[in-house]
């Protein structure tokens, strides 16, 4: 493993160039496509793929062996908002984060949603350009908006 300044490499990890890494983890023989973001607070396991122009935000836990096609955006807040109600930028103390998990083996298609605080079990996979809003069962295939 190495540590390169908040970030936690694993073994034989393949960064592609123009990616955003800040306090993750990502585990080895991973590859990270390029224009891809990964946030602090979040983990992706061992031989997965993300896909360039992915975004994953903080709270999003990924085990091995996942795919990520390529433009997967992540959320990580069911009410998002600019400001507080007195008209205050919004601090991490003004949000609910609501954690996200990715289970081993499964597959999302490319421009795919997910919405946060759900779970797409084991060998899952969902369809490119579905919006996902709520979670998936294991060895299931989901797509469409919403992904059923």
């Amino acid at each position: 493993m190495k540590k390169l300044m908040d970030v936690t490499l694993g073994e034989n990890v393949l960064i592609y160039d123009f990616t955003n890494l800040y306090g993750c983890d990502i585990g080895d023989n991973t590859k990270v496509g390029a224009f891809v973001e990964i946030q602090k607070g979040s983990r992706v396991g061992k031989n997965c793929k993300i896909s360039s122009h992915s975004f994953i935000c903080e709270g999003v836990f990924i085990e091995d062996g996942v795919f990520i096609g390529h433009g997967v955006m992540f959320t990580n807040d069911k009410y998002p908002k600019s400001c507080t109600n007195d008209g205050q930028l919004a601090k991490q103390s003004d949000w609910t984060l609501l954690k996200t998990y990715i289970k081993k083996g499964a597959s999302i298609g490319s421009g795919s949603t997910i919405l946060p605080g759900i779970t797409i079990g084991e060998n899952a996979v969902v369809g490119a350009g579905s919006v996902v809003t709520k979670s998936v069962e294991a060895n299931t295939t989901v797509y469409g908006n919403p992904a059923t």
